[in-house]
Formats: C-alpha cells, sequence, structure tokens
C-alpha cells in the first residue's frame, strides 16, 4: 500500500520592504544678503525682457542698460534700462522689481508698496531719463516718446486706470506683455499717424548716436549707483509714518489706504474723504 504524502507547500516568505522615508533635501545655506537676492531678481526680470526684445521685427532697434550724461540729474547722469525705436515711437522703459500691490496715480510724487513703502514715482524717474535721451537723440516730436514702466507678476496694481490705456503715452505693464504693449500701441499710432514717425535712416541714425553717447565704463557707473543709494539713504523713510490727512468735510483723520483710494478715484477730483462722506 503506498502512502500519498501531500507536501506541504512551502509558503515564501517575501523579504520585508523597509518603508521609504522621505529624505528631505537640505537647503544649502546661502551667504547673499538680501540686496544681492533681490540683484539676482532683477536679473532675472531683465533676461525676460530682453527675450522678448530680441524677438521683434528687424526694423526696430533697442538698447538696453543705456547709460548717458544728464546734468540735471544727482549724480550727473541717466541709467535707462531699454530704449526701443519703431517708426511709430520710441519707447522708454523703466523696470521695477517690487513684489506687493503697487498704489499710485501718474501725479503722485511718490508711489507705495503694500500700502507701507515709499518709491519715487517710476513716470517722474523716467521723465528725466527722456529729457536727457532727447538731447542725446536729437529727437523734437513730443508724441514720439512713449514712456512705459514694467513690474514683475509679483504685483497687482492699484493705479490709475489711464496708465493701462493703450491711448496713454504713459503706460504700466508687467514684465510678461511689454512686447504685447508695444505691438498694440505701435498699431494705435498707426491708426493716429496716416505716415511713420521716423524713417529707417533716422532710427539708424538714432541707435547710433545712443551708442555712441552710452558710458561702458564700469568706474563710472559704479560712482553713478553709488551716488544713486546715497540720495535714496538720505531721501524720505521708506516706511510711511501715521497718516496726517483729514477729510474735507468733517476734518476727520483718514488712514493712508483710505487716502490713496480718494486721490486714484477720478469722481473725488483730488480731494480726500473719510468712509461716511464718500
Amino acid at each position: 500500500m503506498f502512502k500519498f504524502f501531500k507536501k506541504k507547500k512551502q509558503k515564501e516568505t517575501k523579504p520585508i520592504q523597509a518603508k521609504k522615508q522621505k529624505v528631505q533635501k537640505k537647503k544649502l545655506p546661502t551667504n547673499r544678503s538680501i540686496e544681492e537676492l533681490a540683484a539676482v531678481k532683477g536679473e532675472i526680470g531683465e533676461h525676460k525682457i530682453d527675450i522678448q526684445l530680441a524677438q521683434m521685427p528687424k526694423e526696430y532697434r533697442y538698447v538696453n542698460d543705456l547709460m548717458i550724461k544728464n546734468p540735471k540729474s544727482k549724480s550727473g547722469y541717466s541709467q535707462i534700462d531699454h530704449v526701443v525705436l519703431t517708426p511709430y515711437g520710441i519707447f522708454v522703459i523703466e523696470t521695477k522689481n517690487y513684489q506687493g500691490t503697487i498704489y499710485g496715480g501718474k501725479d503722485r510724487k511718490t508711489w507705495l508698496v503694500n500700502g507701507k513703502f515709499k518709491f519715487m514715482n517710476p513716470f517722474n524717474q523716467n521723465f528725466g531719463h527722456i529729457k536727457a535721451l532727447v538731447q542725446v537723440a536729437g529727437v523734437k516730436q513730443k508724441d514720439l516718446i512713449i514712456s512705459m514702466v514694467s513690474f514683475t507678476k509679483r504685483c497687482t496694481f492699484k493705479v490709475g486706470l489711464e496708465l493701462r490705456k493703450i491711448t496713454s503715452n504713459n503706460l504700466i505693464v508687467y514684465d510678461i506683455e511689454l512686447s504685447e504693449f508695444i505691438y498694440r500701441k505701435v498699431n494705435v499710432q498707426k491708426i493716429t499717424h496716416k505716415n511713420p514717425l521716423l524713417t529707417e535712416d533716422q532710427i539708424d541714425r538714432i541707435y547710433q548716436s545712443l551708442l555712441d553717447a552710452n558710458i561702458t565704463d564700469q568706474s563710472i557707473r559704479a560712482q553713478h549707483n553709488e551716488a544713486i543709494k546715497a540720495v535714496t539713504a538720505n531721501a524720505t523713510p521708506t516706511k510711511t509714518t501715521t497718516s496726517t490727512s483729514t477729510c474735507v468735510v468733517c476734518d476727520k483723520a483718514v488712514t493712508e489706504k483710505v487716502k490713496q483710494y480718494c486721490l486714484d478715484n477720478e469722481r473725488f477730483k483730488g480731494k480726500v474723504y473719510c468712509y461716511e462722506h464718500q
């Protein structure tokens, strides 16, 4: 009699896999100061604009980081971020690397970031650049110059509506839409002016005059930057203090935010009102 033995299947023991632990990558410490990090961000922003300008039509000319003499400037020079020459206008572009909500208006001397920190009206700043550029380029037509101020997308605008209208010669834009606004403005100029404002030869002449006037000496540029820093340091403190503005009706004190709202709103005609009398 044969005995049949049933062999028990030995259970295969699977090796126990250790739970994968998430390895957190250690962030390398940086020795860069806040100012240096801000400068890096600024360079990235400038690079975005450089790429856009490089893709513009061949008949357009542009100059980046132009530094020219300006006797009326405290440093003796004007440093212009970008100049774009087109048949229907010259675009003078000032770039800003702020982060937060930008409060301002065309006629306001100072603007605010997040309602707390002051900076000079960038259009006033650009106006000084334009006056210096006009002298160098020999430009006489007033409607030929378009002043543009570019901010990064880390900002939101609480500014006068006219500064976003393409019909204006003072435009505030985001860096990623800069070339779009230039094209749109050129199209508006084509409708307003039947013929180009600048010929190809005139564009070449202005372009060459800017290159010839451009100061590339690094020591002079360093002195200019130090002079600007000194002026900024001696200026009014950037952080706003308690507001002394009052309502024109009841003489009640209002906050800086309320004051800005009134000044930016055309229906108040430059006057400040408290919440109750708005």
